[in-house]
């Protein structure tokens, strides 16, 4: 029988990717193992592993294709011995749907970033797959992402002719459709748009609300991405549910830029270039962690009925890449050299904008580290995120005057702003976790015993 290859989950909270590629084509035999896509979720591309042997008797989902949901068929393969064209006529009907193997989809639930969405997404069913895009009846098959477009939009779908598969409506259309003034929605549309939305779903203000502020011509619209939904999404839930409290020191950096100074001329050399390369951000991980370990009530995560008690540090470091950014993860970073956390966040770092990590390298994590300092930017507040507890904000080292035993003298200070989840770390508990790091900051030769 055929064996229908679906849309794998990448991580705990996946619901949708966006199938960049396929490194197969159909009438090729493939076997257990072999890698036959490329996925992008929105913070990282991974490869798709075949499950099964077979052949490729139709590719269902373009490569290209964007909001793909989660168990949605995209491949059917003929078993050994079947009848490929018998399979491919046959796309859909199959049982039992197998799906496709990430190359690293281990990553545990409880380590996940983010906190599990209320009820799973259903599996998308196959039939439009199978079934002519064009209008059936009253109907128009369309992808999930060009029927949220051009609800936002305004567009009847119906009027839209489709250039998918079967005549399926995609992305493009709809935005084709937009910037050429296409069909306006039916009048029944809008109601059922409101029906359908859900009611504790936040959201800003309507296209049709902002667009009237500004002459017409005077902008253009860009269409959110995957991964500035998601931040939109996570930033909102943070700042809904998570109480933030905020705690600031200064920290004078001298004698951690004399340390790291000497530390970086003692690196041994391998093919002329310095086995490490120690950065102020390496120092401050490093710190945090040991901050962490030494006040470990502070290394928490909330629950509605425990508090999760952490057994080690594990720092994730807010990295900027093109259209948001993402928190790689030094695990176990109170244990490490600073020299092993220099080498392990240039890699992460590298690995981030290429979106190469693997969920599990991003995903979880007990606290994060946002520093703006090399932006020239003084202070901060960093938003939490779920289910950490904590994170901190590190500004820029600037000279300033400052007194010390009467007199007034000339010392790099740099401010760091930490925040809080006030239901499990509270002020005076953030505030003995920010001396601790203020401690190893001042006194960094604590961080090498």
């Amino acid at each position: 029988m055929p064996i229908n290859i679906t849309m794998p989950a990448l991580s705990p909270t996946m619901e949708e990717g966006n199938l960049a590629k396929w490194l197969v084509k159909e009438g090729d035999t493939v076997k257990s193992g072999d890698v036959i896509a490329e996925i992008e979720t929105d913070k990282a591309t991974m490869e798709v592993e075949a499950v099964d042997e077979g052949v490729v008797a139709k590719l269902v989902v373009p490569a290209g294709t964007e909001g793909v949901k989660v168990n949605a068929l995209i491949a059917v393969l003929a078993a050994d011995g079947e009848d490929v064209a018998a399979a491919a006529s046959g796309a859909g009907a199959a049982p039992a749907p197998k799906a496709a193997a990430a190359e690293a989809p281990k990553a545990e639930a409880k380590a996940e970033a983010a906190p599990a969405p209320a009820a799973a997404p259903a599996a998308a069913a196959p039939a439009p797959a199978a079934a002519p895009a064009a209008a059936l009846g009253n109907r128009t098959f369309s992808s999930p992402l060009a029927r949220r477009l051009a609800k936002e939009a305004g567009i009847d779908l119906s009027a839209i002719a489709g250039s998918g598969p079967h005549g399926r409506v995609v992305k493009s259309d709809v935005e084709a459709a937009v910037s050429g003034g296409g069909a306006k929605a039916a009048p029944t549309a809008a109601p059922q748009a409101a029906a359908a939305a859900p009611a504790a779903a936040p959201k800003g203000a309507s296209d049709e609300t902002v667009l009237k502020l500004f002459e017409p011509g005077s902008y253009e619209l860009v269409p959110h991405d995957g991964m500035r939904k998601i931040i939109a999404k996570r930033l909102v839930e943070s700042k809904q549910t998570v109480p933030h409290f905020y705690v600031t020191v200064d920290c004078e950096l001298d004698a951690l830029l004399a340390l790291r100074a000497q530390l970086n001329d003692a690196a041994p050399r391998k093919d002329s270039a310095p086995a490490y390369k120690l950065s102020v951000n390496d120092m401050v991980i490093k710190a945090m962690a040991l901050a962490l370990r030494d006040v470990p009530d502070a290394n928490v995560s909330w629950t509605e009925a425990n508090m999760v008690k952490h057994n080690h540090a594990d720092v994730g470091v807010a990295v900027s890449i093109p259209g948001g950014l993402i928190t790689p993860i030094i695990r176990k970073a109170e244990e490490k050299t600073l020299s092993a956390i220099s080498n392990e966040m240039r890699d992460l770092g590298k690995r981030a904008k290429d979106r190469k990590l693997k969920p599990e390298e991003f995903q979880g994590g007990t606290t994060s580290v946002s520093n703006m300092g090399m932006m020239g930017v003084k202070n901060f507040a960093a938003v939490i995120n779920p289910p950490h507890a904590t994170i901190l904000a590190v500004g820029a080292g600037e000279q300033r005057v400052i007194v010390r035993k009467g007199e007034m003298v000339i010392a790099t200070v740099m401010s760091v702003t930490l925040s809080t989840d006030h239901r499990c770390v509270d002020g005076a508990l953030g505030a003995e976790l920010l001396n601790a790091f203020k401690g190893y900051i001042e006194n960094p030769m604590g961080m090498l015993v």
